[in-house]
């Protein structure tokens, strides 16, 4: 290309992406794919490269970060960055209208924008003919830091204004902020690589600002939300804030989908509510709601107090962050078993409720935190999450500050606990007799693919545990007619047809029963491949890693949760009660693996099996002595078909292998038994 071209191709590239910028950051319109996006973007950075000569400050690519700072340079706004008055209450709001209506001498209706406040970082951006030329913090309202090159890599941030009707010399304000997905999703990776985690998007966005090293701003979710104007002399040419704000969203600004216009102190109070109650479904934290006059004539006329503007407040929401002292820390154990660290709080009011516990999540999260007892600590409660502990105030710990540790033993049966490697969580292993588990455990022991008891619902399982008429699976067994017509909404019959069915499951397989017994991660599967592989309960019980590791598709986790769940001897007693009970099975013959009728063969299951689920189809398979892909190649043996099979039937009749349908399946399965 000439001299011409390239120049006529940078400028389309720039101006393509600034489009597309703006639709996918701004207009949350993205209108081409990541990959369509990522080449357009690598040619102009390749061409830039080549011709440094053409290189442009608003060009996208100069949104990547640039050279590490040794600070930041202080710099004058050009209008005051003025703070706002705030509001707590509706009485609060009643009186700033009053004094508005009294300072105008006119008691005529006044027209408010609402918007909300935007918990981050306040800003000022400076543009000249359309270009951002700095960017800088609010620092004492007169003087900020110079943040120009950190502001530039944020996406949502126009390097050049769109059309051609704005000011010669512009400054918009606004607040950089990081929406609650990108924060989660920063904070999660720091905890993997074990690296510091901020406490809040507020402290993230801010921590993200100040870096010298503007690269590193440029890796974290910023946006920027603008919410207003500052010229000259106050030379705005609309007559409105409102209409500024839209102005501001045509020159390529974000703003806020939630402006509303009201009349008076009633419609603020009414936008009051309507946004208090949307707060927590919005994508990013706010802390209350600004409310402004309208009028740009009537702003002019009520003028300012010394640090805020007579025309605007912030009626302020319940604060979702308080300090508060950890008086002790509990363990609670779940439905399933895993152990919780509560801490027991001096009780405080904190999101618009007194909280006086809160979660602490797992140990891991104790020990992160450096958390003790006595400590005092920042309770975070947002809508109705549960209240948590953010973060301790280390210069407030006390000399007798006492270390936490994790129970060995469940706090609730006194089973031990059992954290696995690569685990947060640390668990109850009694299953079958802690009180905590005990509805789940015997929900699950009746479920249908378990023991499969008709009529035991999950609503006469909860009865009878709260009434402690049954503490264990075992207890079933002993139930009476009596005790079951005296439950509520079951007659005699009622009860019988439950003893009945109490008395068929009895007559179960071995499958089924490793099954009802709720041991972690296994599932039917596994519990048929535990069934062949040992052919009796007392092997498996007696089973070590070792052995266990020999059977098809369990690994080392699920061999650690079995061999921890046979040796709680509260455990060992419940399978010998229900043994003593009369459940009984068949024990199955333990056949050589190369004896096995599928010995060596692969087999693949895709479609929709009407009679079982494809997991069931593959333990059974296992259990024939066949290996299960998950995939077709010329290595394969068979493939089971079902109802919208897809490609990989489609490669299978391209490779010649052999094709049953599920009619087919289920004859083999009978003529061996399975």
């Amino acid at each position: 290309m000439n001299d011409a071209d390239v120049r006529a191709r940078i400028q389309t590239l720039r101006d393509a992406l600034t489009e597309h910028n703006h639709k996918y950051y701004v207009l949350d319109e993205p209108s081409i794919p990541d990959a369509e996006y990522d080449r357009l973007f690598h040619e102009l950075v390749a061409l830039e490269e080549k011709h440094p000569d053409l290189k442009s400050p608003d060009s996208p690519t100069q949104r990547v970060g640039g050279d590490v700072l040794s600070a930041f340079e202080e710099v004058e706004h050009v209008v005051p960055m003025l703070s706002l008055d705030n509001v707590f209450d509706e009485d609060g709001l009643r009186d700033f209208e009053q004094r508005i209506k009294s300072r105008l001498g006119s008691d005529a209706p006044l027209v408010f924008a609402c918007e909300p406040k935007l918990d981050g970082i306040a800003i000022s951006l400076l543009y000249e003919r359309g270009l951002l030329v700095r960017a800088a913090t609010r620092g004492d309202g007169k003087r900020g830091e110079d943040i120009t090159n950190n502001v530039k890599t944020i996406a949502s941030v126009p390097l050049r204004l769109r059309g051609s009707d704005w000011p010669d010399e512009l400054e918009v304000r606004g607040e950089i902020y990081m929406p609650r997905a990108g924060f989660e999703k920063m904070n999660a990776a720091a905890r993997a690589k074990d690296e510091k985690v901020f406490v809040n998007p507020r402290n993230a966005a801010a921590g993200s600002l100040r870096q010298l090293d503007s690269k590193i701003t440029a890796s974290r979710p910023l946006e920027l939300g603008v919410y207003g104007v500052a010229l000259r002399g106050d030379k705005s040419p609309f007559n409105c804030h409102s209409e500024n704000l839209n102005a501001l969203a045509k020159w390529g600004f974000r703003v806020s989908p939630e402006l509303r216009t009201v009349k008076g102190a009633d419609g603020c109070l009414d936008y009051y509510e309507y946004l208090l109650n949307k707060r927590d479904a919005l994508p990013y934290d706010i802390d209350g709601i600004v409310f402004k006059v309208d009028s740009i004539d009537l702003q002019r006329k009520l003028g300012f107090v010394s640090r805020a503007p007579r025309w605007a407040v912030a009626h302020k929401f319940p604060a979702q962050e308080e300090m508060t002292l950890l008086r002790d820390v509990e363990f609670q154990v779940g439905r399933t078993g895993a152990i919780t660290p509560v801490a027991r709080l001096e009780p405080v009011f904190v999101g618009g409720v007194t909280v006086s516990n809160a979660t602490l999540h797992n140990f891991d999260e104790i020990q992160r935190l450096d958390v003790r007892v006595g400590d005092t600590v920042i309770i975070r409660r947002a809508g109705d999450v549960i209240p948590q502990v953010v973060q301790v105030v280390a210069e407030k710990r006390p000399s007798d500050a006492k270390i936490i540790e994790m129970p060995t033993h469940c706090p609730v049966c006194g089973s031990e606990s059992e954290r696995v490697e690569g685990e947060a969580v640390t668990r109850c292993t009694g299953g079958l007799i802690c009180a905590a588990q005990r509805s789940q455990a015997i929900k699950h022991f009746a479920s249908r693919k378990a023991m499969d008891i008709e009529g035991l619902g999950d609503k006469i399982v909860e009865v009878l545990v709260e009434r402690e008429l049954i503490k264990h699976p075992g207890d079933l067994f002993s139930l009476d007619r009596d005790t079951l017509s005296g439950l509520e909404r079951m007659g005699q019959k009622s009860a019988q047809n439950l003893l009945d069915a109490l008395e068929k499951s009895k007559a179960t397989s071995l499958q089924r029963f490793i099954y009802s017994l709720g041991i972690r991660e296994v599932g039917e599967a596994t519990a048929l491949n535990l069934a062949q592989h040992f052919g009796n309960i007392d092997a498996i019980m007696n089973a070590s890693q070792e052995a266990l590791l020999e059977v098809s598709d369990v690994g080392p986790i699920v061999a650690s949760h079995i061999e921890h769940f046979f040796a709680e001897a509260h455990n060992r007693e419940v399978i010998e009660a229900l043994i003593a009970a009369g459940v009984h099975w068949p024990d199955i013959e333990v056949k050589d693996p190369s004896e096995l009728p599928l010995a060596g063969q692969t087999w693949v299951v895709t479609g929709t099996l009407e009679s079982m689920t494809r997991d069931e189809a593959k333990a059974k398979l296992q259990a024939l002595g066949a290996k299960v892909a998950g995939s077709v190649s010329a290595k394969t043996t068979s493939l089971v078909a079902g109802a919208s099979a897809g490609s990989k039937l489609t490669k299978a009749e391209k490779l010649g292998v052999e094709v049953i349908d599920e009619k087919a399946f289920l004859t083999l399965l009978q003529e061996h038994s399975i």
